[in-house]
């Protein structure tokens, strides 16, 4: 079938596929399916006897599933990993891929409200299943919520000041649309800064009505588990939250704190990264400007 190329245009894509060091019989997962071409750069080198599995929970992405025998999409959220391959008689992966950004088709399909440029109503729901969306959030929160939502997501100083604007805001009436959103955060948004500030606080909610970064503990631990011992994990995040994430998990298996070391002070580890940090290059940076902010890290499970 023909792929909707406009849907989303990969970032790192050899970098990232060239990291899980793809055998031609070997069974490999991408969980962040969107438009396909991840999939179908690992298809390209996968043998007659290769497996690729790919999940997305967005239902737009269905339409861009592969016509490939090798090939199965699963349309679930990858908090649900091990789940769904065990469900498909698979217990263990030659290589996982992550490109943990918001595809291109979600930030410009205005009415999925992700995108700080358009009037939208307020959704940014990744999957249309999911109960709470943006509107929810801004609406339905106690101050006290929003002000952690604002500071541990958004980065912001002024989380609370906010918080606190939002909720006055609403006993006036519902909060509805992305324009009374950004109405009553006007004061919050000086003309030079308003688009990076903007940016922080969607970030936030996107993040909060997503469940992200819990998303993304659920999958990497998960990813261990079914990974083979020599397995590849290969994972492009976009901000700290979720690099930081990543980072730690794949340097000693845990998100905070560092592990028990023996009595010689030495620690097991679950992975070996494979390489240093990998960025785009300025030259794709010019050709797709969402990828300014990717950071790519691999490591193979020990």
């Amino acid at each position: 079938m023909t792929m909707m190329t406009e849907y989303h245009n990969p970032v790192l894509l050899n970098e990232t596929v060239d990291g899980l060091a793809i055998k031609p019989d070997g069974v490999y997962v991408d969980v962040t399916f969107g438009g396909g071409g991840h999939s179908l750069e690992i298809l390209k080198r996968l043998g007659d006897n290769g497996k690729l599995f790919a999940f997305d929970q967005d239902e737009d992405a269905q339409a861009n599933a592969i016509d490939d025998p090798r090939f199965m999409l699963i349309p679930e959220n990858f908090r649900f990993l091990k789940r769904y391959l065990r469900f498909h008689g698979v217990t263990a992966v030659d290589g996982i891929l992550a490109d943990l950004g918001v595809s291109s088709h979600q930030f410009d399909v205005a009415e999925r409200g992700f995108s700080t440029r358009f009037e939208a109503e307020l959704d940014m729901r990744m999957s249309k299943k999911n109960d709470v969306s943006a509107y929810t959030v801004i609406n339905e929160y106690e101050e006290a919520q929003l002000k952690k939502m604002f500071f541990d997501y958004g980065e912001l100083r002024n989380a609370g000041a906010i918080a606190n604007a939002i909720v006055t805001a609403r006993q006036e009436g519902e909060i509805k649309n992305s324009e009374e959103l950004k109405t009553v955060l006007s004061r919050f948004l000086p003309a030079h800064r308003s688009n990076k500030i903007l940016a922080q606080i969607y970030q936030a909610i996107r993040i909060e009505v997503n469940q992200e970064l819990e998303v993304l503990k659920e999958f990497l631990i998960q990813s261990l588990e079914v990974l083979k011992v020599g397995g590849r994990l290969s994972v492009i995040s976009y901000h700290s939250l979720e690099d930081r994430l990543v980072k730690r998990y794949m340097r000693n298996g845990m998100f905070e704190g560092e592990p028990e070391r023996d009595l010689y002070g030495n620690f097991e580890v679950p992975f070996k990264n494979i390489q240093k940090l990998i960025v785009p290059t300025d030259e794709e940076i010019a050709v797709n400007n969402r990828a300014r902010s990717a950071k790519l890290r691999v490591a193979e499970k020990l």
